[in-house]
């Protein structure tokens, strides 16, 4: 796996890096031998790294004391697993105020994490002065991918410039934006391009709702009167962790198309909306999100790669219709799915 000092080259390139779900038992414990088959499934996918201990992961596993053995049983699949020389991005999830946040960097980087993904929920209601002098504090101990969450989740508005606030920090590698939102996603971009920054930060999509489009479009803001063009290179995404490997085929599809030059193909352009089908049933858009780490982890069920939909909150589940629409989509987008490569390696991945 790449050392932490080449993690900002790594994510230069562009990287499928599904949020890796936690894998319980009937009884809500953690069931080491499915979670080390999930890791498993998405390093034979593809996935050019893994993000742990992120929203898909349920914040809840720091206060159960689940934070360190969930991210050491990741990374240690994940060193067994693959040959020394290819190299992963392998992202922790930091989130808290500055004291947690500081130990999860310290914690994380220990264990061999490259990268921290800052999620600033819990500073919520701070001024922005506050949320840079946190995320320096944060940099000073681990290489940073901004966060941008959708309010729905948890997250809060933040201006474009705070995006050039926090895209001048040194140790910043690439944000995430997801804010579900077209104009809060052109905010970061403004303001990447104000601290220009382009150049060293890279932008990965958690678009759910836009995420193919968001990897073709060119996006341009003004500079000195001059227009300056970025692109999304990646994607870091919860919707990624089913399906991945047809998602890291996708991923290749959208870079191609993007570094063309040539218009792109209205088929490319159309699967965006197809995409966008099948997250608003993993998601449970419907009812406000409220199932969407459920719904991933019944598709993983549906595959064998998960036993039951259990999450840490015992009323967390899927919302009323939520399953029907999965079958919908599952119907309809069969050919998005990655069902036959799950059956032919699930046996591997599953044995200790």
């Amino acid at each position: 796996m790449a050392p932490s000092d080449d993690i900002r080259a790594l994510l230069a390139r562009g990287l499928a890096i599904p949020a890796h779900p936690l894998a319980l038992d009937a009884q809500h414990r953690l069931d080491p031998r499915r979670q080390r088959a999930l890791t498993r499934y998405y390093l034979d996918a593809g996935a050019g790294g893994l993000a742990v201990g992120v929203h898909t992961t349920q914040f809840a596993i720091r206060e159960l004391g689940l934070y360190e053995p969930v991210l050491r049983l990741a990374i240690d699949t994940a060193r067994a697993w693959v040959t020394p020389q290819r190299e992963l991005a392998m992202v922790a999830g930091v989130c808290g105020r500055t004291p947690q946040a500081l130990s999860e960097a310290k914690l994380a980087r220990g264990l061999g994490y490259q990268a921290g993904l800052l999620s600033l929920a819990a500073m919520k209601g701070e001024g922005e002065d506050a949320l840079i002098a946190h995320c320096e504090a944060v940099a000073a101990e681990i290489p940073l991918i901004g966060f941008y969450l959708q309010p729905a989740v948890g997250g809060m508005d933040l201006s474009a410039a705070f995006w050039a606030r926090f895209a001048a920090i040194g140790n910043v590698v690439a944000i995430k934006v997801a804010p579900f939102n077209r104009y809060r996603t052109l905010d970061v971009v403004r303001g990447v391009v104000a601290a220009r920054a382009e150049s060293r930060v890279t932008l990965y999509t958690g678009n759910d709702d836009h995420i193919v489009l968001d990897l073709v479009t060119p996006f341009t803001a003004m500079r000195d009167g001059a227009p300056v063009t970025v692109r999304f290179r990646g994607g870091l995404l919860g919707h990624w962790s089913v399906w991945t490997s047809g998602a890291v085929r996708m991923l290749a599809r959208c870079q191609a198309a993007a570094d063309s030059g040539r218009a792109i193909e209205a088929d490319l352009l159309a699967l965006d909306s197809r995409v966008t089908d099948c997250n608003s049933a993993f998601f449970d858009v419907a009812n406000a999100f409220h199932g969407c780490i459920a719904g991933c982890h019944e598709v993983l069920r549906r595959q064998g790669l998960l036993e039951g939909i259990w999450c840490l909150d015992p009323e967390e589940g899927l919302s009323p219709g939520q399953k029907e629409e999965i079958d919908r989509v599952c119907a309809l987008h069969a050919d998005l799915a990655d069902d036959d490569f799950v059956k032919a390696n699930l046996s591997r991945w599953l044995a200790d």
